[in-house]
């Protein structure tokens, strides 16, 4: 009796924390997949910010450093990369006290929607990765493996 007990016990042990490996195997890969997704959202909008500055709307100061500030995000490190994006953002935020005309306007609010939605959808994933791996079989039973965990990112997008 008592061995039947402790095979179901230990079936249910493993059941469990096959199916949570597999759950957390899964976060992970949304991780990568969201944080591509924001990667193509950031260089869109530094691409179409560059082809602005480079349109002759705005006054040569202004494009001069709209242009910097592309570049810089685009091809900043990893490590530095929040920061320039944030920079980008400060930029155009500065540069365009008045409107631009129409056909800028829309394509520079569509850009600036799309990186903060990739970018909530991508720390809401992370925060979801994160609270299940803080879990205390997951950790014990070391149910992530050697997958680093994955961090938030944090940047001014102008939301």
């Amino acid at each position: 009796m008592y061995a039947v007990t402790a095979l179901l016990l230990v079936v249910l042990l493993f059941t469990y924390a096959s199916w949570t490996a597999g759950r957390v195997d899964r976060l992970h890969h949304r991780v990568a997949a969201a944080r591509a997704a924001l990667d193509a959202e950031l260089a869109g909008r530094a691409a179409l910010v560059q082809e602005f500055a480079g349109s002759g709307t705005l006054d040569p100061a202004s494009s001069l450093l709209l242009v910097d500030a592309a570049h810089r995000a685009r091809s900043a490190p990893a490590e530095d990369r929040e920061q320039c994006e944030s920079a980008l953002t400060r930029a155009l935020d500065a540069t365009l006290t008045e409107e631009p005309p129409e056909p800028w306007r829309a394509e520079l609010a569509t850009a600036a929607r799309r990186v903060q939605m990739a970018r909530r959808f991508h720390n809401d994933v992370v925060v979801s990765t994160r609270n299940l791996r803080r879990r205390r079989l997951v950790r014990w039973l070391r149910l992530a493996g050697r997958a680093p965990l994955p961090d938030t990112v944090e940047l001014d997008d102008g939301s």
